[in-house]
């Protein structure tokens, strides 16, 4: 009688997974179509790119690729990759090398009214960037640091590092003061508990937040295009250079967009493992 009540039970709850099955490969579709049309159409020359239907069925080539990277007498990417490599490393280094403590002041060893700082912390994200943009400029202008990619590293710094103070805090939540207790006791002053106790146990919490925010860093515009010209240039504000006056380039402003996006999407599948702990870490006790 029990064997055949839970039969309708067991066959619904193998059709409800298959159904949220069936949702998310859709849904993963759905996302992923936009990926697969950047790429297709980055395959296309201009004309085949442009044309209204688009021509799927259009013979594929590298010509866009080749005029991204300067095979046809235009500006070279190289400069413009490797100063956003330059900027996202160094924030994300200055980023976590600051949200630690802070996050340890927060949490495994919290100050006075540490509930409302986190929420100052979140209330600084708040603001919209472009009003803090004029005073930026004009500071950068008067001290020199227009044009300079160190300027950008210490903006982006400033802008991760409360998400990064915010995710380091939970982290640490979940770690048991008694660790930090016992390696107290056994003579750890702060900077080796923080290296050598709480780094290892929340390290896969650490790659996460390092990945969000080198993402962040990389994918930022608004400054890097009011503050930068020639010298400092990032990724993003090269590929503004793909929409001129004559008209907008799209098999190349496609090619250089997968192009841009290859070192994120290398470094998310790097680091998948740990980013996938790292965002469900404390999740399950």
């Amino acid at each position: 009688m029990t064997a055949v009540a839970t039969a309708p039970v067991r066959r619904r709850g193998r059709h409800r997974r298959m159904l949220l099955g069936l949702l998310a490969w859709l849904a993963g579709i759905v996302f992923f179509l936009p990926v697969a049309w950047m790429v297709l159409t980055s395959l296309h020359s201009e004309t085949d790119a442009a044309a209204n239907p688009p021509a799927v069925t259009a013979p594929p080539g590298l010509d866009g690729y080749r005029s991204f990277f300067g095979a046809g007498g235009g500006a070279s990417p190289w400069p413009s990759l490797i100063n956003s490599t330059t900027i996202a490393v160094t924030s994300t280094a200055l980023v976590l090398l600051l949200a630690l403590p802070a996050a340890y002041a927060l949490s495994v060893r919290p100050v006075r009214g540490w509930r409302d700082t986190l929420f100052f912390f979140l209330s600084t994200k708040m603001m919209p960037v472009v009003a803090g943009l004029l005073p930026v400029y004009v500071f950068a202008g008067h001290t020199g640091l227009l044009d300079n990619v160190w300027l950008l590293a210490v903006l982006h710094t400033s802008m991760n590092l409360p998400i990064a103070v915010w995710m380091t805090q939970s982290f640490l939540a979940d770690v048991p003061v008694s660790i930090v207790e016992a390696a107290r006791v056994d003579g750890a002053r702060l900077p080796t508990v923080l290296a050598r106790v709480l780094v290892p146990v929340i390290a896969p919490g650490l790659a996460a937040t390092a990945l969000i925010c080198c993402i962040l860093s990389w994918n930022e515009l608004l400054f890097a295009r009011v503050l930068t010209s020639v010298t400092a240039q990032t990724a993003p504000v090269f590929l503004t250079g793909f929409v001129t006056g004559e008209g907008l380039f799209l098999a190349q402003l496609c090619a250089a967009s997968v192009v841009v996006s290859l070192p994120v999407l290398a470094a998310g599948l790097a680091a998948q493992d740990k980013l996938v702990q790292g965002l469900s870490l404390g999740a399950v006790k």
